[in-house]
């Protein structure tokens, strides 16, 4: 065995985010992506991940998250997140701030010959309208 390693390798790892998935479907591949958005930027309009479940990690500045069930949160550089995909809408990945970007990775399960991201047209937001939860 080489000595040529970090003696300190063990306590290296620090865990962010331990999340139970949802199921994944059998075709599943994953694909990592790094999104950056300018100062003030809306992000991408409402949303859902069909092929299943979103990891992220936000890298700088902050993100107005905001998924269906959830009220609306402030992601800041250092924290995790994640959305469980499928048939949840997201509503929110906007630069919540005007004076720096927003730069944030994500690991997404998606399926082949499906779109990554599917946009929500306002007639679904409005049937759904319920199930947004207003920011406290």
């Amino acid at each position: 065995m080489s000595t040529n390693f970090d003696p300190a390798w063990e306590s290296a790892p620090t865990v962010i985010q331990e999340i139970r998935p949802p199921h994944l479907p059998q075709d599943a591949h994953v694909m990592t992506v790094v999104i950056e958005y300018a100062p003030g930027s809306a992000g991408a309009p409402p949303h859902r991940h069909p092929g299943g479940p979103a990891f992220g990690y936000m890298l700088e500045g902050e993100m107005l998250f905001e998924l269906e069930g959830e009220p609306p949160r402030v992601v800041r550089a250092g924290e995790a997140f994640w959305e469980p995909g499928g048939d949840v809408i997201h509503y929110s990945d906007a630069n919540n701030r005007d004076d720096v970007r927003s730069r944030f990775v994500v690991t997404m399960v998606c399926v082949a010959g499906q779109p990554m991201l599917v946009p929500v047209d306002d007639d679904e937001l409005a049937a759904r309208a319920h199930l947004r939860v207003p920011a406290a």
